[in-house]
């Protein structure tokens, strides 16, 4: 457990380590206790309906997934393994950055569960969801 909070900057120095990461083109916003606000920098590859433009389901989970996951931080001081995941999309993802915002429900010694809303850029809801996660100590 993480006896010191870390900066905003410290906190994207760790996620961006990720390459992954990195193509979502990822950054931090705010990190609080519990709390973490990501945005999240459109590509046009994330597009899956050309026709349409609207973004792939994938890529909405997955932010929920690291969103969720990384509101862990100011507990774990680190990303932490997913359990399960539970996404409900609200509506499509149409061009444009992402914002991201995750907290902590229920911190625990070796299970955590997390939560995550998915906005655009007019602050509709296009995706949540809530993630189990394995927040025992590293070894």
């Amino acid at each position: 457990m993480s006896d010191t909070a870390l900066t905003k900057e410290q906190v994207e120095a760790l996620l961006l380590r990720g390459p992954f990461h990195q193509w979502l083109g990822l950054t931090v916003v705010s990190v609080g206790e519990g709390e973490i606000e990501l945005r999240a920098t459109w590509r046009p590859e994330w597009v899956v309906n050309a026709e349409r433009g609207y973004t792939h389901g994938g890529i909405l989970a997955t932010l929920v997934d690291l969103t969720a996951d990384w509101a862990l931080v100011s507990k774990t001081g680190r990303g932490v393994p997913t359990v399960d995941l539970r996404v409900d999309y609200h509506r499509p993802a149409m061009q444009g950055d992402l914002t991201c915002r995750g907290k902590v429900v229920k911190f625990g010694g070796q299970i955590s569960v997390a939560e995550a809303r998915i906005l655009d850029g007019e602050e509709r809801l296009l995706a949540s969801g809530r993630g189990v996660y394995m927040t025992a100590p590293a070894k």
